[in-house]
């Protein structure tokens, strides 16, 4: 099993649920395309981290370009955004846009789609997980302050639900794991039935 991602937080999560894995740094253009929809553009990017993943595995030459080879591994790509209103909040490229997006968010819920991609040589599954997430009213004053403790700077939304963010959270509906990077869940249901059809 290969991890198709260098998040600390995914790899806490794959070793919480008893996943033995390995890491791959992949590359991939990360630019919701006009028209796209959120959920649309959240699998994609899993699906295109995953398929990377096989290609760096191959260029590797780590597993032989046979069938048999190809059935022995898998890999698990992911991402996650933050929605509201139907707009992805990115990552922010400063405080002001931290600002912006919390402001968005402040007394509002929200939707955290995570997607999560299995491949191999010939297949990629995909499933994207929704949770809402409901904030409390947050103020100019904390939104600096939060900023300062450099916490949202590489987090989508501008905010770590698991980290100081969690006391603006007021409600929650669906997977905690999820919002933190992985639906530990879905994961381990995807990965088995992943498995059950390669070996068939």
């Amino acid at each position: 099993m290969y991890l198709a991602s260098q998040s600390p937080r995914r790899r806490e999560l794959l070793t919480q649920i008893g996943v033995e894995f390995s890491v791959l740094a992949v590359e991939v253009e990360e630019q919701q395309q006009s028209g796209e929809l959120a959920a649309d553009y959240v699998a994609r990017l899993a699906r295109d981290k995953a398929q990377a993943g096989t290609v760096v595995l191959e260029n590797a030459n780590a597993v032989q370009a046979n069938t048999n080879a190809a059935a022995e591994y898998v890999v698990l790509g992911a991402d996650t955004i933050v929605v509201y209103a139907g707009q992805v909040l990115e990552k922010p490229v400063d405080e002001a846009d931290s600002k912006r997006m919390l402001s968005l968010l402040s007394g509002h819920e929200h939707e955290v789609m995570t997607a999560i991609a299995l491949a191999d040589t010939s297949r990629c599954w995909v499933e994207v997980v929704t949770t809402l997430v409901q904030f409390r009213e947050i103020s100019a004053t904390e939104m600096h302050d939060y900023w300062c403790t450099g916490e949202p700077t590489d987090k989508a939304g501008s905010y770590a639900i698991q980290g100081i963010a969690g006391k603006f959270v007021s409600h929650m509906s669906g997977s905690y794991s999820a919002v933190v990077g992985l639906p530990l869940m879905q994961t381990e249901q995807l990965i088995q039935a992943f498995k059950a059809e390669q070996n068939k």
